[in-house]
């Protein structure tokens, strides 16, 4: 799900000027919930998207840009954090990613793969073997896939 520029451009001044980062907005027509991604520094506590979600909600009260009912839910983007934009796959180079496109390139619309970067409007990818060059404008939805390397099961012989 893209970011909905036409919501972006309406809620990105609020979390802006509450002192937040916008990471994403995007709304699932099927459950009607918007989603308002958020993050700072010092992380984001319950008590942050509580107030980002009063002042939005005041917002899209006036402003009306979803007919019907729906829901608003603020949060953190969490450890599976959303990708939207090309400078999201660039910050985040290096980290493994799930893409699901659009539709299919090379027969395939689901990719876990490496993210190498990005050139120009395309996201680069790397699978083992395989090097994958995506268009932006055909990526669906992206996720970063956390990784914990470094957690040991308890009992796996390191003295605890």
């Amino acid at each position: 799900m893209k970011m909905p520029d036409r919501l972006t451009r309406l809620v990105e001044p609020v979390v802006v000027g509450m002192d937040y980062e916008l990471v994403g907005v995007e709304f699932d027509s099927h459950q009607r919930t918007l989603r308002v991604y958020i993050d700072c520094e010092r992380g984001i506590q319950v008590d942050d998207c509580s107030k980002v979600s009063h002042q939005l909600s005041g917002l899209l009260d006036v402003e009306d840009p979803i007919p019907g009912n729906y829901n608003l839910e603020v949060s953190s983007p969490g450890l599976d954090r959303p990708l939207f934009t090309l400078a999201n796959f660039e910050r985040f180079k290096g980290a493994l990613v799930r893409i699901q496109l659009i539709g299919p390139i090379d027969g395939r619309r689901r990719f876990k793969a490496r993210l190498q970067g990005v050139e120009g409007n395309r996201v680069l990818l790397q699978d083992g073997d395989s090097q994958f060059d995506i268009p932006f404008e055909s990526i669906d939805r992206a996720r970063i896939v956390p990784e914990f390397d470094n957690i040991k099961p308890k009992g796996s012989g390191d003295g605890e």
